[in-house]
């Protein structure tokens, strides 16, 4: 028999057999994706992402604008102020947010797709609008991730130096967790925390490691609560053990060597096959320099706290924004804290806050392991971006940001809640620190004043607004703060 016919080819391959191939393929490569339970990544076959690289000097006009966007926003880590750009950002350009029915994703448990408002499965009745962001308070499980937002969607997150986030925490959820609860102090907690801390007692999440327990990461099984053993084992402790340089650029600071891991020294490119959780050693620093890779894996920036305004203007550069959209003021902030985001070293700090510090990071060895390596993975990409390039665009950001806040803003800047009575602007008060808030000046034009009330309002209320927005003909009236969730 002679070579086929093209016709004969396209009778064998109609479209009735095109359609069950193509559904095969479709099949295996989802299945691939979702491979390896709480692990599984973005595979290259599957995602647009392209490895990141500075934008051309100056910005060219044809960069788009990246505007399909995941943002990870950990507790305690100045994640608030990032939420606030989003929530401006979409709001000016009509996007679409996936939110949930109240403020948060069911935390503390792990996301689910079934919690974005209006989500329909893939195959359900109708047909699904897209999301544009989805930048609300979960626990991080990419596998839902990836029903409601398209797998080359800009993943990125922000970190914190986990003494600094302690300080933060212990305030705040002290009425939360049970282990701050029993504590007369967070220097008494981190003396002895093992007088106060039960993995998995209620609210203990938020205690220790609560950066790993956001990014969903599991726990190493030396550190996971055992059934009819509510002391779990002390964790290895390699005093001694060197760490490297938290970053590479000339602002790097050398870290405590009370630290108990060594974080891996390069950074994975994302693109390589990553082991199961069983071919790893899990007693050893393995399981984090395998969580480690895997993050890097799927999130395309992670920015650090103490060098916030840095991240902004790679985060600009790399979604190809101008700087003005990321501009913004401080949200969340605590009364009596640090207003800004400032680098944390010891130079400066008293003996006993040196050793407040170490304990801390001691205490919280896995969030000190992420800090670190999205620290060093932080100033690898200032390196690329340009040391001179960054250290301008950041001294325009902060022209801006201090123009915004003495045009828009009575007095220049956060005040204390009790003088803010429009509740519109008023920040949910929650934890023993007041929340500090904005009052906008008066005589401001309709103009001015719409984009200063975007800049002002905090994360609830943009929540519902956004919500309103969205969802007008079903929108509920706005939850009591008894029954809020904590931010």
């Amino acid at each position: 028999m002679g070579p086929l016919s093209a016709t004969r080819t396209m009778r064998l391959w109609g479209p009735r057999s095109l359609g069950v191939a193509l559904g095969v393929f479709m099949t295996i490569g989802f299945a691939l994706q979702l491979w390896g339970g709480p692990f599984q990544r973005r595979l290259p076959g599957l995602q647009l992402r392209q490895p990141w690289a500075p934008s051309p000097r100056p910005a060219v006009s044809s960069c788009p604008p990246r505007q399909r966007l995941v943002f990870l926003k950990t507790h305690k880590s100045g994640s608030s102020s990032v939420l606030n750009l989003l929530h401006r950002y979409g709001d000016r350009h009509g996007l679409r947010f996936a939110l949930p029915d109240r403020y948060q994703f069911g935390y503390p448990r792990l996301f689910q797709a079934s919690r974005v408002k209006g989500y329909r499965p893939q195959g359900g009745v109708g047909t699904q609008t897209p999301f544009h962001i989805l930048c609300h308070h979960m626990r991080f499980n990419l596998k839902e991730v990836l029903q409601v937002m398209p797998s080359d969607s800009f993943f990125f997150s922000i970190v914190r130096d986990p003494a600094a986030l302690a300080r933060s925490a212990f305030s705040y959820y002290k009425s939360t967790s049970s282990a701050f609860r029993k504590a007369p102090s967070l220097a008494a907690f981190l003396a002895s925390p093992r007088a106060f801390y039960r993995s998995g007692a209620r609210g203990d999440h938020y205690a220790r490691n609560l950066l790993w327990f956001d990014f969903g990461l599991p726990f190493p099984p030396e550190m996971r609560p055992k059934r009819g053993n509510p002391h779990p084992p002390r964790d290895p402790n390699a005093p001694g053990t060197h760490i490297l340089p938290s970053a590479t650029g000339p602002r790097a600071q050398t870290i405590d060597s009370n630290a108990v891991v060594q974080p891996v020294s390069t950074v994975a490119d994302g693109h390589g096959q990553t082991g199961s959780p069983a071919s790893l050693d899990l007693g050893s620093s393995s399981f984090i320099q395998w969580g480690l890779a895997w993050l890097d894996s799927v999130f395309d920036l992670v920015m650090v706290a103490e060098y916030f305004d840095e991240s902004l203007v790679l985060l600009a550069d790399a979604l190809c924004w101008g700087l003005d959209d990321v501009v913004g003021f401080v949200h969340n902030a605590q009364a009596g804290g640090e207003q800004g985001h400032n680098a944390v070293g010891n130079s400066g700090l008293t003996p006993e806050d040196r050793q407040l510090t170490a304990r801390a990071r001691a205490w919280n060895n896995l969030d000190w392991a992420l800090y670190v390596h999205f620290n060093r993975s932080l100033w690898a990409r200032i390196e690329q971006y340009g040391q001179s390039r960054l250290e301008s665009a950041v001294a325009k950001l902060r022209a801006r940001r201090e123009a915004l806040a003495k045009h828009c803003l009575e007095g220049g800047e956060a005040l204390d809640p009790k003088y803010i009575s429009d509740r519109r602007f008023r920040p949910f008060q929650f934890g023993s620190a007041k929340v500090l808030g904005y009052r906008l000046r008066s005589g401001l034009s309709p103009h001015d004043r719409e984009e200063c009330e975007r800049l002002a309002t905090p994360e609830l209320q943009y929540k519902d607004k956004l919500d309103a927005k969205q969802f007008p003909p079903t929108v509920s009236a706005p939850l009591k703060a008894s029954r809020l969730l904590s931010p």
